[in-house]
C-alpha cells in the first residue's frame, strides 16, 4: 500500500527541495556548512547518469518533506542496499506521519528490488529523531564509527602516490 501523499521528485521539485536541504541544516545546526544550488541538485538527481534519488511529501501540491538517498552495496551479501543522506519535513507538519511515510516508501523500494538493507546516521543529540527511529525497528548500530575526509584533508590524501 502506498501513501498518496509521497511520491518520487521531479525536475520540478528542486527549487523546494533546496528550501528543505537548508531546513535541514538550520535544524541540525550548521546552515553555513550547506553551500548546495539548485543546479548541483538538479544534476545528481537529473543528469546523464544520476547517482543521487528522492521522494517528497506533499499537501496540496506543496512539497513539504523529503528523503534524499543513494545506492550503497553490501560486499557481504553482495547486495545493494539504500542510504538515506537526508529525511527532513517541516517543522508545521512533523507528528502527520509523513517522515513514517517518507521512511515506508524508501523500505518498499528495498524489498521490491531485493536490497540487503536500508541505513542512514542521526546526530547523537536529535533524540526526537532516534525516539522515532527506534519505534519503527531501526537499530543503532554503535559499534561502528563514521569516518569522514574532507576539504584540506582529502586533497593533500589524493595528492599521495
Amino acid at each position: 500500500m502506498t501513501d498518496e501523499r509521497i511520491r518520487r521528485v521531479r525536475p520540478s521539485d528542486v527549487d523546494a527541495v533546496i528550501g528543505l536541504i537548508e531546513g535541514l541544516a538550520e535544524y541540525e545546526r550548521a546552515p553555513e556548512s550547506c553551500t548546495i544550488t539548485a543546479d548541483q541538485l538538479r544534476t545528481a538527481l537529473f543528469g546523464d547518469s544520476p547517482a543521487l534519488f528522492g521522494h517528497v511529501a506533499e499537501l496540496d501540491g506543496v512539497v513539504v518533506g523529503c528523503a534524499l538517498w543513494f545506492l550503497n552495496f553490501s560486499t557481504w551479501e553482495g547486495r545493494h542496499g539504500i542510504y538515506l543522506e537526508d529525511l527532513f519535513v517541516l517543522p508545521e507538519h512533523r507528528g502527520s506521519g509523513l517522515g513514517k511515510a517518507l521512511l515506508v516508501a524508501l523500505a518498499q523500494e528495498c524489498v521490491r528490488r531485493g536490497y540487503a538493507r536500508f541505513e542512514w546516521s542521526v546526530l547523537d543529540w536529535n533524540t526526537p529523531a532516534i525516539d522515532f527511529y527506534k519505534s519503527l525497528g531501526a537499530v543503532a548500530m554503535d559499534e561502528w564509527t563514521v569516518y569522514r575526509v574532507d576539504g584540506a584533508a582529502l586533497a593533500e590524501l589524493g595528492k599521495q602516490a
